[in-house]
C-alpha cells in the first residue's frame, strides 16, 4: 500500500457524480500509496496484510469541489474521486487497484476500522513527537569536574592574598575547567501506548483515504534497478514531495536500489510502520 499528500479531517461531505458498477474483488498482492503523511507518506500492503478481499458492487463518485468540511491547513486544493459519505463512521472503503503501469487491476475493500476513522489531530500530534523524539541519537556530553584535565593542586593559599578561596583551576568558573550541570549521553525516547501509536496511524490513512491520495498497487515489481524510472513516476503525481512505499512481502532489491538514492522516497516493510 502507498500514499500521497497532506492530512485530511472528519466531516466532509459532498455532493458528486455517481458511476456504478459490479465487479469482484480478484486474488492478487495489493499495495496502497499514500501523500506527505506525518508518519508516512505512501503505504503498500499485500493480502498478507490487514486487508480484506471479497465481492461488491461500487459506487463511484467524483467530489464538487466547492463542498466539504475539511480544515483548509489539512488538505490540498485538488480535486479527487472519494465516495460520496461522511468521514469517520468505520465504513469499509472500495478503491481502486492499480500498479506501476497505471493500468487498472480492479477494486478492492478496505477495513473501515483502519481507513475510516474520525480524525483527531491531537493524537497525530502526540505520534510525531513520540517519533522525533525517538529519532535523536542523544550523544551530546560534556566533562564533569572530575573528568576535565587540570592539576588538582590547589592554586594558592588559603588565606593572606586577599583573593577569593579556591581548591582547584578545573572549576566551572575557570578558563578550560568543568560544566557543570551539563548533558550526558541518554536516550530522548519518550513513552507512548501501542493502542495511540495505532490510533495514530490509522488517522494518518484514514485522512489520506478521505482526501483521495491513497492508492492500493498489485505489486511493487520494478522493471529495472535504474533510479530513473522512478523519478518519472514521482514526478507524475502532483502535489507531492515525500513517498513512502510500504510493501506487505519482502522488499524487491530492484526497488530497493532504484530508491536507495532519493531523499524523498522510503521503502518499509508493513510490520514496520508502528
Amino acid at each position: 500500500m502507498r500514499s500521497f499528500g497532506s492530512l485530511s479531517a472528519l466531516g466532509l461531505r459532498n455532493s458528486a457524480t455517481v458511476t456504478s458498477r459490479t465487479c469482484h474483488a480478484s486474488d492478487f498482492s495489493g499495495r496502497i500509496l499514500v501523500d506527505n503523511l506525518p508518519l508516512a507518506e505512501y503505504f503498500s500492503f499485500s493480502k498478507d496484510g490487514p486487508l480484506a478481499y471479497r465481492s461488491f458492487s461500487t459506487t463511484v463518485l467524483t467530489p464538487d469541489s466547492s463542498g466539504g468540511a475539511f480544515p483548509s491547513n489539512l488538505l490540498s486544493s485538488k480535486t479527487v474521486l472519494t465516495p460520496e459519505r461522511t468521514i469517520g463512521l468505520f465504513e469499509d472503503l472500495v478503491i481502486p487497484v492499480t500498479n506501476f503501469h497505471d493500468k487498472d487491476k480492479g477494486f478492492m475493500v478496505l477495513p473501515g476500522d483502519v481507513f475510516d476513522v474520525p480524525i483527531g489531530k491531537d493524537i497525530i500530534h502526540r505520534v510525531v513527537l513520540w517519533q522525533l523524539a525517538k529519532r535523536q541519537q542523544g550523544t551530546h556530553s560534556t566533562k564533569t569536574i572530575s573528568e576535565v584535565s587540570g592539576t588538582g593542586r590547589k592554586p594558592w593559599q588559603q588565606k593572606g592574598l586577599g583573593q577569593a578561596r579556591h581548591g582547584t583551576l578545573r572549576g566551572p568558573q575557570f578558563r578550560g575547567g568543568s560544566t557543570m550541570h551539563g548533558p550526558k549521553p541518554r536516550s530522548h525516547a519518550i513513552k507512548l501506548n501501542k493502542k495511540v501509536r495505532r490510533l495514530g496511524l490509522k488517522i494518518a490513512l484514514s485522512a489520506r483515504a478521505a482526501e483521495g491520495k491513497l492508492h492500493v498497487f498489485e505489486d511493487l515489481e520494478v522493471p529495472t534497478h535504474k533510479t530513473k524510472n522512478i523519478v518519472n513516476y514521482v514526478n507524475q503525481m502532483e502535489n507531492t514531495k515525500k513517498v513512502l512505499l510500504v510493501d506487505g512481502g519482502p522488499i524487491n532489491d530492484n526497488l530497493k536500489l532504484a530508491t536507495q538514492n532519493l531523499h524523498y522516497v522510503n521503502v518499509l516493510p508493513y510490520c514496520k510502520l508502528c
